[in-house]
This record gives C-alpha cells, structure tokens and sequence, in this order.
C-alpha cells in the first residue's frame, strides 16, 4: 500500500487512458505526457499501460509500506527518499516505511511518479484513469488516502534517461476543419501568423489560450457535434480553446482545426508561447 501523506494541489492516477468509448459520451482521459508515463514504468519494471501518478506542479508525499522502487520523470522536480535527495530520471530504490517527497516542479507542469508493480485501484471501463471532468476512475488523491500497489515485475535494464527542459515557445502543427469557413479569412490569418500565449486557467481538460481574437463569419449557433482530442475550439470571446485528455466528447461552439499531437501542451507552463502552422483539409 502507498499512504498519502501530502496530495498536493492536484494528484491523479493515470494510466494510458480508456479510448473507444467516446460514443458513449466517456472522454479519453489518461497522462497528458503519456511519453513521461511510459518512461517512468520503463524505469520501475512496470508495463507501458500500468498506472501511476500524475503529479501537477506542487508536488505530493507518500510512503511506502514496504519496499519498492519509484521514478520520476515530466516536468522536473526534487525527488526524496526518507530525506534524502534521489535522482531524476532513474529507478530509485525506497525502504519499507521510507518517505517519498516529490517537490515543486522546477521546469514544466506534470511529473509522473511510477511505483513498481504499479497503482492497482479498480479499473473502470478498462483503464484506471483519473477523468476530472466526468468523475470516472478513483478521485484525484486526498491527505490520508491509500492506494493498492500491484505486484513488482522484473528490475529495469534503464538506469538513466536523459532530459531536456520544455521549450518557452511551442510550434503546432494544426489541420484547419471543420468549421473553418465559420471564421473570416482575416481570423485564420491571425491564427496562422500571430503568436498565443497559455493561460493561467487551463486544465486536463484543455489549454486555454490569450491572443488575437478569431473573428467568426457566421454568427449563427451551432448544433453539438463530435470533438476529438486536440481540437481548437473557439468559444464566443474569439479565444481558441485547445483540447486535451478529459475533453468533452460533443461540444457547442465551432472547431476552427485540429493539433496533430497535444503532448507538448502538457508541460507548457502559463504564458508559454504557442504558435500554429498547418494547413486546409
């Protein structure tokens, strides 16, 4: 078992997600740095898919009841064991009983913590994800809570992983649709060629973007259609709104394109510059 001793502003198990069920009105869900996630079990002896926690910003202590192994990898952070400070980047061996303290991340946004074994919380719909906009999966950790470890596979043969800090400015590439035409040609100019900046507000569910305003061409509503991960809504501020894992599966407001891969959205700290380039469908 893991004791929570400190949740921190927001800690979630996270896996590879559930994928398949958006039919049904169930988002993705899963690690925002899915990469990070799979690096971290790597490290631990773990499967790809087995859970672990994402760890945003502020950081989380835990304790171990019995001996195991840790990594951290994301967003960089201090890591200690039993108050002693333990690497970045590699398998971190932790005494039964130790105290695992993950600080303020110092570069990026979300860490991930991967426990050998991994975090073995009842699966829901196939995955043990922690979705912050529909509730499925456990809730996000609490002071107090304790969480179910599964059983350690064989140690990892990765020792060391290097490890470069998330770039101040984000180049995306953006396919333009569906509801492109719903906008004027002079608000697809400026989405193609000014720079944005990430909001303060953003969140699982998506990253909220300050800039030139996207005005729109037709001022009618639009009925509830179909959104998929990475799509770029423009709400009625003329504000585009990227979306990220616990995105909704319809939405109301028109979709001026689609990010090919919204990785890197998930260490782009407030007021990371980003910048779009693609082109029509």
């Amino acid at each position: 078992m893991i004791d929570v001793l400190r949740a921190g502003p927001l800690t979630t198990v996270q896996d590879l997600g559930r994928p398949g069920y958006a039919h049904l009105g169930v988002p993705h869900a899963g690690a925002l740095d899915r990469p990070a996630l799979r690096l971290a079990n790597r490290l631990v002896g773990n499967p790809d898919g087995a859970a672990g926690l994402e760890v945003t910003a502020g950081g989380c202590a835990l304790r171990l009841a019995a001996a195991g192994t840790v990594a951290l990898t994301g967003a960089w952070a201090p890591l200690s064991v039993g108050g002693r400070p333990a690497g970045y980047g590699l398998p971190v061996p932790v005494p039964a009983g130790a105290v695992v303290t993950v600080g303020r991340a110092g570069y990026g946004v979300r860490s991930y913590l991967a426990i050998a074994g991994g975090i073995a919380v009842e699966p829901v719909l196939g995955s043990r994800s922690t979705d912050t906009l529909s509730g499925l999966g456990p809730p996000p950790l609490r002071d107090g809570d304790s969480l179910p470890l599964g059983t350690a596979g064989e140690p990892s043969t990765v020792d060391f992983v290097p490890w470069l800090p998330p770039p101040a400015a984000l180049p995306l590439r953006i396919t333009l649709g569906p509801r492109a035409d719903w906008f004027t040609p002079d608000a697809l100019k400026a989405l193609l060629g000014t720079a944005y900046t990430v909001s303060p507000v953003s969140n699982r569910v998506g990253a909220r973007l300050s800039g030139a305003t996207l005005t729109r061409a037709v001022a009618e509503e639009l009925p509830s259609e179909g959104v998929v991960l990475g799509a770029v809504q423009v709400p009625a501020n003329g504000q585009p709104l990227i979306f990220l894992a616990d995105h909704p599966t319809t939405g109301g407001y028109p979709v001026i394109g689609v990010i090919d891969d919204v990785t890197p959205l998930a260490q782009a700290v407030p007021g990371t510059t980003v910048s779009f380039h693609g082109s029509e469908r």
